[in-house]
């Protein structure tokens, strides 16, 4: 679907500044996402399957080793690490589940690895199932979709023309080829990027309508949260009022996307997180994030709920990428594997209570938590660029 504004309309938008015409303008971007997506949500959670060292220079990042930064550190999970951590992030709410890895690539052994982590997850749980593992060729691409992968998500960042100020390492037609290659492979495609990297509000304009014309199913949107030691590392937080604005001018530009708001949500927003959801969210990254503590996920679910939305779980095994629980979507269910697991050990603990020993917790799961499940390791010397 093409943009419900023009150019012009969404530069003018952008000037904004009274609240109660950015107000206005939510209203606007809430009545857009409930035409097109009524009280559906898209909730997704992620783990960081393989961090630090990252040979890229993206200013954002504290995992680049061209950052000044302690580094979070840990080589490739098990599959069954990865399998822990989608099951968590089931029983929290999440409808689908992202495993990252930091660069541009993974190695042989690391991607066998990773493929089968995707087969425990599909296997496993309900989850909708999305990768994010840098630069891709159609070959890696289609090993990711035959092996359970429905989504790749893969960042432009920033407008085009703001590009080479993120990083002079990757390049943006490599985003574009990368995107292309997911897209001849058969699978979904999730490009968003990064707010308050130093762009202008053109340029933030620029971003919205370039990711129009790819055209990807899902939109994430990051709101900077600068790392110390990092290029933009000392950067102010976005106004939220600002933050929430862009959020509405974006789905307007983009109808049919997707929208979900990721990294620095928590830090920009603050108590106006509710008014982003109005803006015109699907849903959130719940849970944490990549180096960086996100919030409960209670409370996620609760901002959606209390504009009507359904946070239900959403059990078909991802049999549809597109979000199925609204209200009357699904004209039957499938097995739902989390309660069936749930009341597997739900039995087991009731026959050890009968037999005297009490027992034990039925299903014991965490969320990824960067906090205690990365180690940091100090950078000697930062590389020069």
């Amino acid at each position: 679907m093409p943009p419900l504004i023009t150019r012009e309309e969404a530069l003018r938008l952008g000037q904004l500044e009274d609240r109660a015409q950015i107000e206005a303008l939510v209203e606007r971007a809430w009545s857009a996402r409930v035409e097109r997506f009524g009280d559906s949500t898209d909730m997704c959670s992620l783990v960081n399957a393989k961090s630090g060292g990252c040979a890229e220079d993206c200013g954002f990042c504290a995992q680049s080793r061209f950052a000044d930064a302690d580094t979070p550190m840990h080589a490739m999970m098990e599959p069954e690490q990865v399998l822990e951590h989608a099951r968590a992030a089931e029983a929290a709410g999440a409808h689908r589940f992202c495993m990252v890895t930091q660069g541009q690539g993974l190695s042989k052994r690391d991607f066998e690895k990773y493929l089968q982590g995707v087969r425990l997850v599909a296997q496993h749980t309900n989850l909708k199932r999305c990768a994010s593992i840098g630069h891709m060729s159609v070959t890696r691409a289609t090993a990711l979709h035959e092996a359970g992968i429905q989504r790749v998500h893969h960042n432009v960042e920033t407008a085009s023309s703001y590009h080479d100020e993120v990083t002079t390492t990757v390049r943006y037609e490599g985003r574009l080829r990368t995107i292309r290659a997911v897209r001849e492979a058969g699978l979904e495609t999730c490009v968003g990027g990064i707010l308050n990297l130093g762009e202008t509000r053109e340029q933030r304009v620029e971003m919205a309508f370039e990711l129009a014309a790819l055209d990807p199913t899902s939109v994430p949107i990051n709101l900077l949260n600068p790392r110390p030691g990092t290029k933009f590392g000392d950067r102010e937080l976005i106004d939220p009022w600002e933050a929430v604005k862009w959020i509405a001018i974006f789905r307007l530009i983009l109808p049919e996307a997707l929208f979900r708001l990721c990294g620095g949500r928590v830090e920009n927003l603050g108590e106006l997180q509710p008014l982003a959801v109005k803006a015109g969210l699907n849903g959130v990254m719940m849970g944490n994030f990549l180096t960086t503590l996100g919030a409960e996920p209670a409370e996620d679910r609760a901002m959606f709920e209390q504009h009507g939305l359904n946070v239900a779980r959403q059990p078909d095994n991802a049999a549809n990428p597109r979000p199925d629980n609204r209200s009357g979507w699904l004209a039957g269910q499938t097995p739902d594997l989390v309660h069936e697991f749930l009341g597997e050990h739900d039995r087991g603990r009731a026959s050890a209570a009968n037999a005297g020993d009490g027992g034990q917790p039925a299903l014991r799961v965490r969320l990824w938590d960067p906090s205690t499940q990365l180690r940091y390791r100090a950078k000697r010397a930062r590389q020069s660029r």
